[in-house]
Parts: structure tokens; sequence; C-alpha cells
């Protein structure tokens, strides 16, 4: 991807980003003085860990420190809770900060199958726990479902190979339950 800057833009840019660099100054002052543009590479994002989407194993759930976020893992082809996730959503349901806000139930698949079925499979796994933190005495219509399928992974779920990643895709197997502090 590029992005196209105006050399007026890019005058003030490669002064600060060329600083202390030999002919850093001469490519600034070409650029302002014969009116055109330069085009800068911008790299595209690297893949790996992010914040708000942490690494979950089938079955596992976590938690940031908040309870802003909290991601409960699924089996291969499952979309029921176990006992160590009704465990974590137990805890959720107790916390006075879910009791009063609404959430955001994201469901997510690997890509094993077709994009609808994902896309079900992802519904029926937020659905499931929507229903049961509903069964512990959350309001319903204070939970918002929204299914993702597998346009949202956390991880690969191939290795550079084109073999399988199971771990990956365990990892891809989740609902991401977030407070939605704005509703």
């Amino acid at each position: 991807m590029r992005l196209r800057l105006g050399a007026w833009k890019m005058t003030a840019g490669l002064a600060c980003a060329l600083a202390g660099c030999s002919g850093g100054g001469d490519v600034a002052r070409q650029a302002g003085a014969s009116g055109a543009s330069i085009e800068l590479p911008v790299p595209a994002p690297s893949p790996g860990k992010t914040v708000a989407q942490p690494d979950t194993l089938p079955g596992t759930v976590a938690a940031d420190a908040d309870a802003s976020l909290t991601t409960i893992g699924f089996p291969q082809g499952g979309g029921g809770l176990n006992s160590e996730a009704k465990a974590m959503l137990d805890r959720l349901v107790a916390d006075p900060a879910v009791r009063g806000g609404s959430l955001i139930l994201r469901g997510h698949s690997d890509s094993e199958g077709d994009d609808e079925a994902n896309r079900i499979m992802s519904r029926k796994r937020a659905e499931a726990v929507r229903d049961y933190l509903a069964r512990k005495g959350l309001d319903r219509n204070r939970m918002r479902v929204i299914a993702l399928g597998e346009t949202r992974p956390v991880a690969p779920n191939a290795k550079p190979d084109g073999s399988d990643d199971s771990d990956g895709r365990a990892r891809n197997r989740r609902v991401e339950i977030e407070l939605d502090r704005g509703g």
C-alpha cells in the first residue's frame, strides 16, 4: 500500500525524520522546490498478538485486568460451554460493572468449513454464552451477539507450508465478551 502526500507536508515530515541524516535536507528542499509529490511505502501491520484478542486454548478462558474483555475457547465443531468456561462466566456475572453494563458477545470460528457454516457456528457459540449469562440473571436485552465467523483470526489456521495448524485453529474458536462502557 502506498500513501501519497503533497510536498509541503513532506517537507516538515522529512525534516523531522531525516534530522541528522546526511543529505536528508536536500531531498526535502528538492521536493518543496519542485512542488512534486513523494510516494512513501506504508508497511503492512505485522501479524501477532494483540491485547484486544488474547490467546486462548479450547475450553479455556482468559480475562484482562479490568474485565472489559473475556475470551472463552471452544472445541472443534463445538458450541457448548465446559465447566471451566461456566466458572469464568459465573465470576463475570458477579462483577458489579457487568451487572450494570451492556455486553458485546463476538463469536468466532476457525477456517474449517465454508464461510456460512463458520458464521452460523460463531453465532451459536455467542448465543450459548448469552443464554448462560441470561440464566444467571443478566438482562438478555443488554447483550448484543455478533457472529464474525472466520473473519478475525488471532492465529494462523495453517502453517507456512500449508499444513493444518491445530493450535492456531483452537485459538480462533472463541467468544470475546466485552463490556460496552458506552451502552
